[in-house]
Order: structure tokens, then sequence, then C-alpha cells
């Protein structure tokens, strides 16, 4: 009877690993079978100094300004008034990038405040390069589709106070 109970328990548990290994494997994220790289060329750098910031987002959250809402962040130090930076591995889809030229590597976009209002300091680009008007940039006029294994994004820096 011993050896009846001890195969039983270990007939139930090996079934039951074989079901919960199943219901992981189906409740993985299902993964993009396309990847690509977006390589982003950054033109017009006022001046060679500080860092870049390079902040690429998938979604309207966070844009363009909340980097740690991001999908993905770059910081590189500026040797150049024309700058390269590369995202890899990944999967295709639409996004929207935003930089900023942190001159004093402070660490952060340092901006003139008015009173209801304020403008960067620092320079600042988006992709498609469009108009910044009232409240700054917007994701809808930034976004661009990867959809291929290499995509080239040029954005020329704006600097509104120099």
């Amino acid at each position: 009877m011993k050896k009846f109970l001890l195969l039983f328990a270990l007939f139930f548990f090996m079934t039951r690993g074989t079901n919960a290994a199943e219901e992981i494997k189906i409740s993985d994220p299902p993964r993009s079978e396309h990847t690509g790289c977006i390589r982003v060329h950054v033109k017009e750098l006022k001046k060679v100094e500080g860092l870049l910031g390079v902040s690429l987002y998938n979604s309207k959250k966070g844009f363009p300004e909340e980097h740690d809402q991001a999908y993905a962040n770059r910081i590189k130090k500026i040797t150049a008034t024309e700058e390269d930076v590369v995202f890899d591995n990944l999967p295709w889809g639409q996004y929207a990038i935003s930089i900023m030229h942190d001159e004093n590597s402070n660490g952060k976009l340092d901006k003139k405040s008015f009173i209801i209002f304020a403008i960067p300091k620092e320079g600042v680009g988006v992709s498609n390069n469009p108009k910044i008007g009232k409240g700054g940039p917007k994701y809808d006029d930034s976004v661009f589709t990867l959809n291929t294994s290499e995509l080239d994004v040029n954005i020329a820096m704006k600097y509104l106070f120099q």
C-alpha cells in the first residue's frame, strides 16, 4: 500500500508540474519576429560641450520630457557638432524621439521660467523636426514607424535662447 501511495504521489506531482510548465509557456508575452535598429543623426549642436540625452518613446506617455517613462534612453558626451546615437534590437512599431543638449552636464534641461510657462535654455530636438509651438512638441507630430532592419532618423537641434 505504501508503494502504491508513493507512486500515486509521484505521478500526481509530475503531472501537475507538466501542467504548470504549459501554463507558463502560454502566458509568456509574444515576441516580435521583426526587429530593427534606429540610428539617430543629431545635427546643428551649437557647442561641443556637455551631454546629449536621447530618449526613445513607444507611446505618448511621458513624451517629450519625462525620460524615465521612455522605452529606452541614451546619454553621450558631445565631441562634435553632429553626433550619432543607436538603438538596437527594437521590435518593429511606432516610436518618437526627444533630445536634450545638457550643456552644463547637470542632468536636466535648464529652463527660463515665466509666469505661466517655461522655455528651454538649452538645445532640444524631436523626431520629424516639427515646429515647436505653445505647449512644446506633440507625440503625434513626432511619431515614425520602424518597419525595416535599419532606419536613419535626422534631428536638427533647436536653441530658443541662443
